[in-house]
């Protein structure tokens, strides 16, 4: 049985940065993992570019039952450290918008940064390396897999979530958490379009590729202005994915297509126009036929309209409400929702209170970053915290 100081199963985004840290600190480190690829989610993240942080990364961007978790680790590994490190290894990178970093070239260029801070440390990683049991063994763990078995003194696992099974996600991490006693919360996919109701389907399905700036809002009070894309299954786009993670069965989302005002002056400056030929200055025509079409507007001359049909054509367009069907599910989702219970875990180590030298990272915990970087900073700070200790 092979002795290591640490093992990090997952050889993610997280696992890797995790390795390297204790790595540098000396530790004898062995990473493993089920594919046959390392970084697998990075190399197809950002359209092959690697959206790998944001400028404005801080504590509110994140989903977390314990919203101050994240504080500490976001306050010690930093965007601007991340950022340091890439620019250390030579990467050209650029901001698209809203603060979204991306690899001038490519995702891999990430993934051999990070290979190559691990091979600096001394690092060994094992793919192809599905690990089938972990057991106490003293104070660590053996850790067995099909090859052959192990013992560490620290374990460390950052095995994601749910997202994208078709690149191998799955419920290891939670079922390892469940089986030392850990909580679990409810997993659900995030960052994710919504498929529409029949009836709604029927009438917006014609809508696909139309895309514009909206607001997005959640009943809970989240808003996201970005942009909204109709598609042949629902909604995507970023305004779509940001909001999805705050949304639940059964409520509805409203988008701002209009804002509230704008129809005020128009009256009084082509009181002849139809509505539908005002609308389509602002709105795609394609939309403004289908909401015609819906029986949502009535279209004629804007100066037939009363003040209070023209208010109640605004607060529409302000709000349009739809009540998504579902969502496109884990197939589609960026990241996943809920998983290991925060309360669980020390917010400055990760290490589970109630089982030494046990340590979760990345995704597989319940903490979740808006789209456009967010959720790969989570990863390298959570991994540098863990990785100063283990």
């Amino acid at each position: 049985m092979q002795a290591w100081d640490v093992i990090v199963i997952g050889a993610g985004a997280a696992g890797l940065m995790c390795a390297a840290e204790a790595g540098k600190r000396g530790r004898r480190v062995l990473v493993l993992d089920h594919g046959k690829r390392i970084g697998r989610k990075i190399l197809m993240s950002g359209g092959g570019r690697c959206n790998f942080t944001n400028y404005y990364t801080e504590p509110a961007a994140y989903l977390c039952g314990n919203p101050h978790f994240v504080k500490s680790a976001l306050a010690r590994y930093t965007q601007w450290d991340f950022i340091a490190l890439v620019e250390k290894h030579g990467i050209a990178y650029h901001e698209k918008t809203l603060g979204q970093l991306f690899c001038d070239d490519s995702a891999q260029n990430i993934v051999d940064m990070l290979v190559a801070e691990c091979d600096a440390a001394g690092v060994t990683i094992r793919l192809r390396a599905e690990v089938l049991n972990v057991e106490p063994m003293g104070e660590g763990f053996a850790v067995t897999t099909a090859g052959e078995p192990y013992r560490c003194q620290s374990l460390v696992v950052a095995t994601g979530g749910l997202s994208m099974p078709k690149i191998g996600a799955s419920p290891f991490g939670y079922r390892l958490a469940e089986q030392f006693g850990l909580k679990v919360l409810p997993t659900r996919a995030g960052l994710v379009p919504f498929t529409l109701q029949p009836e709604d389907k029927q009438t917006l399905e014609g809508l696909s590729g139309v895309s514009l700036p909206v607001v997005a809002k959640s009943e809970c009070g989240a808003r996201f202005a970005e942009n909204l894309l109709f598609t042949h299954r629902g909604v995507s786009g970023p305004a779509v994915l940001q909001i999805s993670s705050y949304w639940q069965p059964g409520q509805r989302v409203c988008f701002e297509l209009l804002t509230e005002g704008s129809l005020s002056g128009a009256v009084a400056d082509s009181p002849n126009q139809e509505l539908k030929t005002w609308l389509a200055r602002y709105l795609p025509k394609r939309l403004v036929d289908a909401l015609l079409a819906r029986g949502e507007l009535v279209s004629k001359p804007l100066k037939q309209y009363t003040h209070k049909e023209l208010a109640a054509i605004e607060q529409r367009l302000a709000a349009w409400p739809l009540q998504p069907g579902g969502t496109e599910g884990y197939r589609t989702a960026e990241v996943t929702l809920g998983g290991v219970d925060t309360n669980e875990l020390s917010s400055k180590t990760m290490e589970a209170k109630k089982v030494p030298n046990l340590y979760f990272i990345g995704e597989v915990m319940d903490v979740t970053g808006w789209l456009g970087g967010y959720n790969f900073q989570w990863a390298w700070s959570s991994g540098w915290v863990c990785g100063q200790v283990v």
